[in-house]
């Protein structure tokens, strides 16, 4: 490209529009495929049900340890299908981009989109690009949809908690929602705190392989933290929970960064973790297998759905009392996704 800054004219659907595509954007998203640039892709349709996901990303700062607002909205949308028993298929790319961004960095932002893509084993199959004004968007928002197929019967929800069920989660909490708050604010820590941004895909297709119908449920703890995303599933399971505080794998550097802040590990956001719901008798063999794979290594049992009929998650402290856990009133930490 000519210019080291993004123009508004870029955003036209122009010549510098064309330019941006050809020279920038398809070199490094599509990876090398066939792109005529029509206005749908066409996707083979596979056997089984589809599943439809779609999210919007503006997350502030744009890059932070461990990642950056392009793979974080790769990984989000390749979660998102995850959690319902899917394999990812495709993706859309949106990009709203305020005039006068770098060059350098949406370059960066859109290789590190390619590398998770792959990772991922999920192709990048349509986008559209938008230029603003200065001043009318902060930066760089990016809106991520995605399709994948169901090959299988089995209806992993929020609904399928089942009494007795234990719960697992793959590894330690908070680690996203702090990367991005210490980095937002400058925070001197003894360590830094690094995003856990991944797609789960494979290591949740493991356990559904693994465990079939004694799976009930998967959920990725993102907004609103492990509470938030427990309190959801009592809800809609219309179960209690009841969890055990001394389990939960926290990282000693974002537990001492949340006791400086004020914050509770469990409502802060995650990016590559993920809560399921497993029958009582195979919770012992599901983390073991959780434990085998790179994103499992912390994984551990944190609870258990003790009751019916509820839609309380109550914990239970290291001095044996019980406290209640309810969502949060707002936001804890805006812009963390």
């Amino acid at each position: 490209m000519k210019t080291d800054i993004i123009l508004l004219g870029h955003g036209s659907g122009g010549k510098l529009g064309h330019q941006l595509l050809d020279e920038l954007i398809l070199p490094i998203l599509a990876a090398g495929a066939v792109t005529d640039q029509n206005d749908a892709a066409i996707l083979a349709a596979p056997r089984g049900r589809l599943a439809f996901t779609t999210d919007s990303y503006v997350v502030d700062p744009l890059f932070f340890p461990g990642g950056n607002i392009g793979d974080l909205a790769v990984n989000g949308t390749v979660n998102d299908l995850a959690m319902v028993g899917a394999t990812p298929l495709a993706l859309s790319v949106g990009l709203i981009i305020e005039e006068g961004f770098p060059v350098t960095e949406l370059k960066r932002i859109l290789e590190s989109m390619s590398q998770a893509a792959q990772r991922a084993g999920v192709r990048i199959a349509t986008g559209d690009t938008k230029v603003v004004p200065r001043g009318k968007v902060d930066k760089l928002f990016i809106n991520t949809s995605g399709v994948g197929v169901l090959e299988h019967e089995l209806l992993i929800t929020g609904k399928g908690a089942q009494p007795g069920d234990q719960i697992l989660i793959n590894g330690t909490i908070g680690d996203h929602g702090m990367a991005v708050m210490a980095s937002r604010e400058g925070l001197e820590l003894q360590s830094t705190i690094t995003s856990d941004c991944a797609a789960l895909n494979g290591i949740t297709h493991q356990l559904l392989q693994a465990l079939g119908r004694n799976l009930h449920v998967l959920r990725d703890p993102t907004r609103g933290g492990v509470a938030t995303t427990l309190k959801e599933i009592a809800l809609q399971s219309e179960v209690e929970l009841t969890l055990d505080e001394a389990s939960f794998p926290v990282n000693d550097t974002v537990g001492g960064a949340c006791a400086i802040l004020g914050l509770d590990p469990l409502f802060v956001a995650n990016e590559g973790k993920f809560l399921a719901f497993v029958a009582a008798d195979q919770a012992t063999h599901a983390l073991t297998l959780l434990k085998n794979h790179p994103l499992g290594r912390q994984a551990a049992i944190i609870g258990e759905v003790t009751g019916g009929a509820s839609g309380k998650v109550l914990v239970r402290t290291s001095i044996g009392g019980l406290r209640s856990v309810e969502m949060l009133a707002g936001e804890q930490l805006p812009r963390i996704c």
